[in-house]
């Protein structure tokens, strides 16, 4: 089939409301517009930029945990939580009573993420993995009690506060099954002769369309992205996180993906996704960039000022990479040195402009990392 002549689908009557049955989409797709072989070129070079850079730098799963945070905090913002980079990065106990739903939902996220990435060694992208992994990101949470695990059992919408008065109506319940194996089989179809990237694409796309889940379907929608390449090996290290993206293009992005429903423009959904995976790999070869500058800078020119404690100030700094927001206990705790040694390297750390203290106060200090946190908080934006 070609892109072109896509039908999205067709209206099935269900008591007093239309649901919406996706096309299956395990088939052989081409295209003829040549624009989107020119997108997918530029898509493909930046993605290798991207993971060629990753393989190169030292200590890389240091800084691919701050990725993994921001795509967490950025993909659960997309869906209405209120939560920062910088709250992520601190212990629950240090969040405000009424951010920690919040504060809870974006750490599922992140345990979501490192399982799911874990669990390919073994298991392939599949219904198991993928319901083992909305099992994660929903525990404990506002969606704990929307099934878990699971595929619905029931009709959900998009938008409204209703059937009656929904944007969009995915497949009824008892479609779900059916079309997420189409899926499943779609994304491993060795015999369709489909690059990764538009493959993935369009997965994402019939993903949020199936809706499979009662809650939760948009962050694992995203995350799948990512999965895809990294069982591909298109991505040695998962890297690539598009959330940022899409959460600056917020209304572009729900646009495409109901204009292909709506108006079988399956094309412009395409074009979109390619032009995030660009950006964003520029984006992300931009970060690593300066965090290698930054790294340079503080451990060639700052660090080596502190003579005799350069050891052990040099295992905060790895510590600092991964937890870039603390307070004097917990530096305590990481180098296992006494409360007023763990004072002196904050101390020291706030002197060569590495830390900053950011409550203003004098008791229960937290100190931030705050050059490394806003490389991240920046980018994409």
């Amino acid at each position: 089939m070609t892109i072109e002549q896509f039908v999205a689908g067709t209206y099935t009557r269900q008591y007093q409301y239309k649901s919406f049955v996706p096309t299956p989409i395990n088939t052989e797709w081409t295209w003829s517009d040549p624009k989107l072989n020119t997108l997918l070129a530029e898509a493909n070079l930046k993605l290798g930029e991207l993971n060629a850079f990753s393989l190169h730098i030292p200590d890389i799963d240091i800084f691919i945990r701050m990725h993994v945070v921001k795509e967490a905090t950025t993909s659960s913002r997309i869906e209405g939580t209120r939560t920062e980079m910088e709250d992520v990065v601190m212990k629950r106990a240090d969040i405000d009573v009424e951010k920690r739903d919040d504060w809870q939902e974006v750490q599922n996220y992140i345990k979501a993420m490192h399982h799911a990435i874990k669990s390919l060694e073994d298991v392939p992208i599949s219904t198991r993995l993928i319901k083992d992994t909305h099992k994660i990101l929903m525990a404990g949470v506002r969606g704990k009690a929307k099934l878990p695990g699971e595929y619905r059992k029931s009709q959900n919408w998009i938008g409204g506060t209703t059937l009656g008065d929904a944007v969009f109506i995915p497949p009824h319940h008892t479609e779900v099954s059916a079309l997420m194996g189409d899926l499943e089989n779609f994304l491993h179809n060795d015999q369709i002769q489909l690059p990764d990237l538009m493959r993935i694409a369009m997965a994402h796309y019939q993903f949020e369309t199936i809706h499979p889940f009662l809650d939760g379907n948009g962050r694992l929608g995203r995350l799948m992205i990512t999965l895809y390449l990294v069982s591909k090996n298109i991505l040695s290290k998962p890297t690539l996180y598009l959330s940022a993206y899409f959460e600056k293009h917020k209304a572009v992005y729900y646009d495409n993906l109901m204009r292909a429903r709506t108006s079988n423009d399956l094309l412009q959904w395409l074009k979109f996704f390619l032009v995030a995976v660009t950006e964003t790999s520029k984006d992300g070869i931009a970060t690593f960039r300066s965090i290698l500058k930054l790294r340079e800078d503080i451990e060639s020119r700052r660090l080596i000022t502190l003579g005799k404690k350069l050891p052990r100030a040099q295992e905060l700094l790895n510590h600092l990479y991964k937890t870039p927001k603390l307070t004097a206990a917990d530096v305590g705790s990481m180098l296992d040195v006494t409360p007023a040694t763990a004072n002196v390297f904050i101390h020291d750390f706030v002197k060569l402009g590495i830390l900053r203290e950011t409550t203003g106060g004098k008791r229960n200090r937290v100190f931030t990392f705050y050059e490394y946190l806003s490389l991240f908080a920046d980018a994409g934006r």
